[in-house]
């Protein structure tokens, strides 16, 4: 399932976090658009395609432009899904981007930073704009070809709002006819 929205992403209710030497917020990571992967290391979904994909895209994207954020939900199992079996996981699937473990609400039901997101479950892969806005939020598997274009959009989006320059989607009118780059279009005469 897939939505789109727009609306100030909550702060990360983060217990500790693995792959960073400083503590991960929306605010220090403004300016980039980041990619949210929240998981669970037993579910075999997020396993199979949640966490290979958020690698893709850590080593597609450029991390000035793009952070890969994982973030361990943990709503079952709890005994089982501690910090140190996270640090082993993390090490044998050769995690190498930020993982916070998300906050336990202390009455052993949803995290607090995936009740804050409105998550159904794991994996779920949200997309936060530069502005840390809410942009995409996707429970299950995305795509990767869909999930790319979404987040250059993003990227572009947030290229224009630091040039000052309102974003742009429509192809310039010289592009539409005639060679551009490595694109031509046929001339066309009325």
């Amino acid at each position: 399932m897939s939505q789109v929205i727009q609306q100030r992403a909550p702060s990360w209710e983060v217990e500790r976090w693995f792959n960073t030497q400083q503590p991960l917020t929306l605010e220090s990571l403004r300016g980039k658009v980041i990619v949210l992967e929240a998981f669970q290391m037993l579910c075999p979904g997020c396993v199979a395609h949640g966490l290979p994909q958020a690698d893709r895209v850590s080593h597609a994207f450029s991390p000035s432009q793009v952070a890969v954020v994982g973030l361990h939900t943990v709503f079952e199992h709890h005994d089982a899904m501690t910090p140190t079996s996270l640090q082993a996981f993390l090490h044998e699937y050769r995690v190498g981007f930020p993982v916070g473990v998300d906050q336990p609400d202390g009455r052993g039901g949803l995290p607090r930073t995936m009740r804050a997101y409105h998550m159904q479950g794991t994996p779920t892969l949200i997309l936060i704009d530069g502005q840390g806005r809410l942009r995409h939020h996707h429970f299950g598997r995305i795509g990767d070809l869909e999930l790319g274009a979404q987040i250059a959009e993003l990227v572009l989006e947030e290229k224009a709002v630091s040039v000052g320059a309102a974003p742009s989607t429509s192809i310039p009118a010289a592009a539409t006819r005639g060679c551009v780059g490595d694109a031509c279009a046929p001339e066309v005469t009325p």
